[in-house]
């Protein structure tokens, strides 16, 4: 591992006169992102650029160019190689907008915090915008928004279906995923020669083809563009075909049809980085940090919430539908090595600011180590059942200790003072662990205070439609978190997340989740509305009204009134929300909910009558 015990301090370049200074004449790549530039192994520049650097690659980074001026794209000339592309960590919509399309007032991936930074559909617009000043460069578009965008997508700010990115993006390739093969392949192939437009047969890539064309991969099917804007039906199959084929075992190639002789292709996904190149790609000598020319901007908020965590996996067979990640990190868990982790943090505390406590050691599932059951390896993960519910699958390796190992080893490191688990846990994978020692050093050595969990709601039939496990398994991991916190003589929280207004959610059903948090005293400070965002399972219910896998119909809450009740209702103790969980409970019929007794939501409205009494409605 270079520099083992010593973070580095070298930053690639991120102006002319920074690459100058190295003695470069032009680069290989530059690399336009659509976030501040963050040398740190949870940003996708930073692992790509720097995985290149070690390949033997010169990436200079244009971080957050201004995309008015074609000159923004020429700082250092054509690059010898090619352009790679990325709007940044998040879509460049979501950063923009909330989930009622107001114009947000701080981009967390940009110095001190600025909005505007960056265009909407940024992927596209750099590329247009490349392309404007260098006709013939190859440019190789990638990252989240390119990921989720590469076939055909419901927008939800546009409220339309958008043909996959590569038919408006002028790019010459489209890598989704975690990227880091592909991109290392098409470096490769573009140093030897080959020219960008017969790079066709690398897995985890979408390319423009003309109808007819051969294609590398046998292919699953093929979908007319014009059959998926007019026809919802169509639209919800054709995710499915789409989610179906995302394991690199079993996928197969898809294809878009656009008419006039153009088709998308979509290769197979790369196979998902094991052990040993996961080690690898940790140990690249990042900064971690914002470059330093942030610093007078009042540095990149991202980093404080990554700068102390530690991700040790990839990849989650909890299948959330409202969770893009089988898109785009795949359902097959892989993981660290414990060895790995431990040297990452033993860099931390070498940094200056370290005060002995790891904030997490998580990723997109903290308790997730290993894939779920040992044919996944052979044989792909099952294309038509969830691992873990509605029930368990029989062949799910339910096993904590390797994760237990992990945490116990990164509390040895000297300097560690506490670790921390902040990255959501499943508490259903807990739950059918007949071995409580996870749950119990859990909550023992690594809970601050609040422990934070995904129930999402309390209906069965709307989580059924979210893909979580009924609500009881989460009834039982509540009273045995807390069972267990009494015997430590710890005052200690679980801290619920809820989704108000998710397809599948009825007015009544927000209403029960009313009641049961009223009836626990749990008062959320922050509650989410479901937010259409592309990719997902959720997001295609939203916009077909169809469950995908089965065609058969969702209910989806639209009206922006039932969803602003919706919201209030999961926050029944504020004031400000009494007049909309009224309205709600006089819509559902439960006038039993407005009163003084304990068990009611809201008192009732009253009234001035003319002659100064005061009268009382909301009687049924």
């Amino acid at each position: 591992m270079k520099q083992e015990n010593r973070p580095n301090t070298q930053y690639l370049p991120l102006s002319r006169a920074e690459m100058d200074a190295l003695g470069w004449n032009e680069p290989d790549f530059v690399f336009v992102t659509g976030d501040a530039y963050v040398d740190h192994p949870t940003f996708g520049p930073a692992i790509l650029s720097r995985l290149l650097e070690s390949e033997g690659f010169r990436v200079a980074i244009l971080a957050q160019p201004d995309w008015k001026k074609p000159e923004s794209y020429q700082v250092y000339g054509c690059p010898r190689l090619g352009f790679l592309v990325s709007a940044g960590n998040v879509d460049s919509m979501v950063a923009h907008y909330s989930v009622t399309k107001k114009r947000r007032d701080k981009d967390y991936y940009t110095p001190g915090g600025k909005i505007g930074k960056r265009p909407d559909r940024a992927a596209t617009v750099y590329c247009k915008g490349i392309r404007e000043v260098y006709p013939d460069v190859p440019i190789i578009l990638g990252g989240l928004e390119a990921s989720l965008r590469r076939l055909a997508h419901y927008d939800y700010w546009d409220d339309r279906v958008y043909p996959g990115l590569l038919h408006d993006a002028p790019a010459d390739l489209l890598s989704y995923g975690m990227g880091e093969t592909t991109i290392v392949r098409i470096a490769k192939l573009l140093d030897r020669g080959v020219p960008v437009w017969k790079i066709r047969d690398v897995r985890g890539t979408v390319y423009r083809a003309h109808t007819g064309d051969k294609v590398s991969f046998p292919v699953a099917e093929t979908f007319s563009y014009d059959a998926l804007k007019a026809d919802k039906r169509c639209f919800a199959r054709s995710y499915a075909v789409q989610y179906q084929n995302t394991d690199a075992v079993t996928a197969q190639a898809l294809i878009e049809d656009y008419g006039d002789g153009e088709v998308l292709v979509q290769n197979p996904p790369q196979p998902p980085l094991e052990r040993e190149e996961l080690d690898r790609i940790a140990a690249l000598p990042y900064t971690r940090g914002a470059h330093p020319s942030y610093d007078k901007l009042g540095g990149v908020p991202a980093l404080s919430e990554v700068r102390f965590s530690v991700t040790h996996n990839r990849g989650c067979f909890g299948s959330c539908s409202f969770c893009a990640l089988a898109f785009h990190q795949g359902r097959s868990v892989r993981s660290r090595s414990i060895k790995s982790v431990t040297d990452e943090v033993r860099l931390l505390t070498q940094l200056p600011d370290f005060k002995g406590n790891i904030h997490d050691v998580g990723g997109p599932t903290a308790n997730f180590r290993e894939p779920s059951c040992q044919m996944q390896l052979t044989e792909g993960v099952c294309r038509n059942r969830r691992c873990l519910t509605p029930e368990p699958c029989p062949n799910l390796r339910v096993d904590h200790m390797d994760y237990v190992n992990l945490l116990k080893a990164v509390e040895n490191v000297r300097g560690v003072k506490k670790v921390f688990v902040r990255s959501g846990v499943r508490f259903d994978y807990v739950m059918a662990d007949r071995n409580e020692t996870f749950l119990k050093k859990l909550i023992r050595d690594h809970v601050s205070g609040q422990l934070r969990v995904a129930p999402e709601h309390c209906s069965d039939a709307v989580l059924a439609c979210m893909g979580k496990p009924s609500f009881d398994i989460y009834r039982s991991f509540s009273r045995r978190f807390y069972e267990l916190t009494r015997a430590y003589g710890m005052d200690q929280y679980l801290v619920p997340y809820l989704i108000s207004s998710h397809p599948g959610s009825t007015l009544k059903d927000a209403v029960a989740l009313a009641e049961y948090l009223h009836a626990n005293r749990i008062n959320p400070e922050q509650v989410q509305d479901f937010y259409p965002t592309p990719g997902t399972p959720a997001t295609c219910m939203y916009y077909t009204g169809l469950d995908p896998f089965t065609l058969k119909p969702v209910y989806v809450p639209r009206d922006p009134r039932e969803k602003r009740m919706q919201r209030a209702l999961l926050q029944p103790g504020n004031p400000k929300n009494a007049e909309l969980i009224r309205e709600a409970l006089r819509r559902t019929g439960r006038y039993d909910l407005i009163g003084y007794r304990p068990e009611c939501l809201v008192r009732p409205l009253r009234k001035a009558k003319p002659d100064g009494n005061v009268k009382t409605v909301d009687k049924k």
